[in-house]
């Protein structure tokens, strides 16, 4: 069964507008999740907040935002104040512009979710938006209140859905430049891109989803299953040692032995 939606307001592309609603594309509740204990009564331990020059417990009315613009001097903000500046584009996904769908790199991407008509009246319209993005390859621009700040957000129409992707802020991107720009270009031997070439090749694979598996999880699972049971927990598992660092051996043997075991490897 496909989650419920958390947000539920109109796409609206000039005067055509459809009631839509919108969910995560991705959830970490399978995930396995765990509380701190005490150890000697078996009970929870509660957090809590605490003024950090009395030691005292803070009562839930007296916690307020604060702007840091000195040392151990802030700025108040209400709760109020901040929802004041909160704008209209809070129901409404309004798509002011289009561009191409290989404009906008990687990096800008932040969270996924799935939009999807949310009445039948409604679906003819939401229908023709997504076709026409996908036949024109083009996403829409929006901008949309979320998680209590307004984002912009990219539309793309996938199958027979719309994507729904919040965008980065522009002062969370670093410039790769700041990274990159002082590893030396150097040029690389034609016969050692050749070898890797040959290796790419070799553990060239399709798409699978299990790719992406969390092996930690299911070890903890049957650490859990272990101990529900009974039984003690499993031997700790001896870490991998880290590859040597030094260049004992050449790139090109490096290479040409990785070969020879991904061919030794797939014969069997």
């Amino acid at each position: 069964m496909a989650p419920r939606s958390f947000w539920k307001g109109y796409l609206k592309l000039s005067l055509v507008t459809c009631p839509v609603a919108m969910a995560p594309a991705t959830t970490v509740n399978e995930k396995v999740r765990f509380h701190t204990l005490n150890r000697k009564t078996g009970n929870r331990i509660v957090s809590q907040y605490v003024d950090s020059v009395t030691g005292k417990a803070v009562d839930e009315d007296d916690e307020v935002k604060g702007y840091e613009r000195g040392e151990n001097d802030y700025v108040m903000l209400e709760d109020e104040e901040l929802d004041a500046v909160a704008l209209e584009s809070t129901r409404t996904i309004d798509i002011e512009m289009f561009v191409p769908r290989d404009s906008i790199e990687w990096v800008w991407f932040d969270t996924p979710h799935y939009l999807t008509p949310n009445d039948a009246v409604g679906e003819e319209a939401y229908c023709v938006i997504r076709d026409a993005m996908a036949a024109s390859r083009m996403v829409g621009i929006s901008r949309l209140v979320m998680y209590r700040r307004e984002r912009a957000v990219m539309l793309e129409a996938r199958d027979k859905g719309i994507v729904l992707w919040t965008l980065r802020f522009g002062d969370e991107v670093r410039n790769e430049r700041d990274y990159f720009e002082d590893i030396p270009a150097k040029s690389v031997d034609a016969k050692l891109m050749k070898l890797v070439g040959e290796l790419i090749d070799e553990r060239t694979k399709s798409w699978d989803p299990g790719m992406v598996s969390d092996p930690v999880q299911d070890k903890l699972l049957d650490i859990i299953a272990a101990k529900k049971k009974g039984r003690k927990r499993p031997a700790r598992a001896k870490p991998e040692e880290a590859p040597a660092t030094g260049n004992v051996i050449s790139i090109m043997d490096a290479l040409r032995k990785s070969l020879s075991r991904e061919k030794a490897a797939k014969k069997r």
